[in-house]
């Protein structure tokens, strides 16, 4: 379904892996995506680190070479200008994002939640310190601020945790005027969650697709197409006034 949708002022947006896949970062649960490849309880969880901390590692540090490799597209870059032309207009973005990768902030945007954690971060489990972190990690990684070794992990959400800043998310979600979901599978909770929480709030909602969600039923509008074509298009029209 296409529709438009009123204007807003204060815009929520909620990115997941489509919008990274146009900068050659894979998607997990398309066809070809890394869950249909590898068993995601052998290398994002907690039990599979404990098992096997070299398996998980070289799994991450792979991760974390493509994502430095990548580079912002199209849709990363509409993001961080409708930032900027909201405030400049009296209005806020709050973006944000399942993905771990850091192409939204290399785009331009200058707040960007990350509720799955972030690939460039690595935490001590030992003293619970995290630090930005680009290098590979593994067993003999001394944490910098303890000294521990065999301590360090990638400071991402496996499954089993508990998501971040949830409670951050709900309040700017309540005070939203548009609930916007870009290339999200509909399938992770709790963020395939928020469409329904922003339409409890009577807050119009909007998909912005390669092709329909899971949860695709649940928003009023959807337009279907590559995020760096439909993410650019929707912000124009809203930077200008037209939706």
């Amino acid at each position: 379904m296409n529709g438009a949708v009123g204007p807003a002022r204060t815009v929520f947006v909620l990115t997941g892996a489509g919008i990274s896949a146009e900068s050659g970062l894979g998607t997990f649960r398309d066809a070809g995506g890394a869950w249909t490849r590898l068993d995601p309880m052998k290398v994002a969880t907690p039990e599979a680190f404990a098992a096997d901390p070299v398996l998980v590692h070289d799994f991450y540090n792979g991760r974390r070479r493509d994502a430095l490799a990548a580079k912002p597209n199209a849709a990363h870059v509409a993001l961080a200008r409708l930032e900027t032309g909201l405030a400049e207009q009296g209005g806020r973005l709050f973006l944000c994002t399942q993905n771990v990768d850091d192409l939204h902030e290399r785009a331009g945007s200058r707040r960007v939640v990350h509720m799955h954690g972030e690939l460039l971060k690595a935490r001590c489990t030992a003293c619970g310190t995290a630090f930005a972190w680009q290098d590979d990690l593994g067993l003999e990684t001394p944490c910098p601020h303890c000294g521990r070794r065999g301590e360090m992990r990638p400071d991402v959400v496996w499954f089993g945790e508990m998501p971040m800043h949830l409670d951050t998310i709900d309040e700017a979600l309540a005070e939203a005027d548009l609930f916007v979901a870009v290339g999200t599978s509909g399938a992770v909770y709790p963020a395939a969650g928020y469409v329904a929480q922003a339409r409890a709030f009577g807050i119009p909602t909007l998909a912005l697709n390669l092709e329909a969600a899971d949860n695709a039923g649940m928003f009023e509008a959807t337009r279907l197409g590559p995020a760096s074509r439909t993410v650019p298009a929707w912000v124009e029209e809203i930077l200008g006034g037209r939706a």
